[in-house]
């Protein structure tokens, strides 16, 4: 059975005199992972657009159960948040890129800040830090080779802790599916 960690939760219980006593809600309580939960998420992770009802029904459980075990897988953290899924091509990002970064500077620091460099490109796609070989690679979605270029010489060549620069680029995508399996 998989357990989850909550954060400790604290709510104002009373003022008296000016002082503030907070309850403590939850303090690193695990969230054991059931067969029901295991259920939810893998339907949600294929179609997150259902209502609760429909949800409910899909599961085998009342409406207000379902909720209540969304809500729950929710505040745990287990649910980060739902979004849409788009096709690149129908919006003109047709070129994948997979790219591998080494840095010269590999302290922790030096890292971190390189992380923050890349989390506000919209292109930046997803960020890992990676061993042995490189730092770092990126998933990268851009509109074509022009693109591309003009992201490595704003992101890369500009950067003056990075080293080595790598890129792949998808020929084609046979399998793209963003559903763990619990």
């Amino acid at each position: 059975m998989l357990s989850y960690f909550c954060f400790p939760c604290y709510i104002i219980s009373s003022i008296h005199h000016g002082e503030i006593f907070f309850h403590l809600l939850s303090n690193f309580m695990p969230y054991e992972m059931d067969e029901l939960d295991r259920r939810i998420l893998n339907i949600l992770q294929v179609d997150a657009s259902l209502t609760n009802s429909q949800l409910a029904e899909a599961v085998h459980v009342s409406a207000p159960t379902c909720l209540r075990r969304v809500k729950h897988l929710t505040d745990a953290g287990i649910i980060e948040r739902q979004v849409a899924i788009v096709a690149p091509d129908k919006v003109a990002a047709t070129l994948s890129a997979i790219v591998e970064i080494t840095l010269d500077n590999q302290a922790a620091e030096r890292m971190g800040e390189f992380e923050d460099y890349v989390a506000n490109e919209p292109a930046v796609l997803q960020c890992y830090r990676v061993s042995p070989g490189p730092d770092f690679v990126l998933i990268l979605q851009v509109a074509d080779m022009p693109a591309y270029h003009a992201l490595a010489h704003r992101l890369f060549a500009t950067a003056t802790n990075v080293r080595n620069v790598k890129a792949y680029f998808s020929t084609f995508r046979s399998k793209f599916e963003t559903r763990i399996a619990v």
